[in-house]
């Protein structure tokens, strides 16, 4: 497998029980925990990005929030 993708075409940076995210209009990439998807306040932000990108785009699943307010949210998350 080439490109730095394992089988699954996950990037290898990727670890297991986790799951890119690009948030805000730099599109800055952070890898989160699969855990977070049962979270109330991150299930908000997949609605905001599905309303705005729907789920057919090729950009890769993109929060279109302030980072600042992303990196908050997912801080008091962990």
């Amino acid at each position: 497998v080439g490109g730095g993708y394992e089988e699954n075409d996950l990037p290898l940076d990727v670890p297991k029980g986790h799951f890119p995210i690009y948030v805000g209009q730099n599109r800055s990439r952070y890898i989160v925990p699969i855990s977070f998807l049962t979270n109330l306040d991150f299930q908000c932000l997949l609605r905001r990005a599905e309303e705005e990108f729907g789920f057919d785009h090729d950009m890769g699943l993109t929060i279109p929030c302030d980072e600042l307010f992303f990196q908050d949210l997912t801080s008091m998350i962990r």
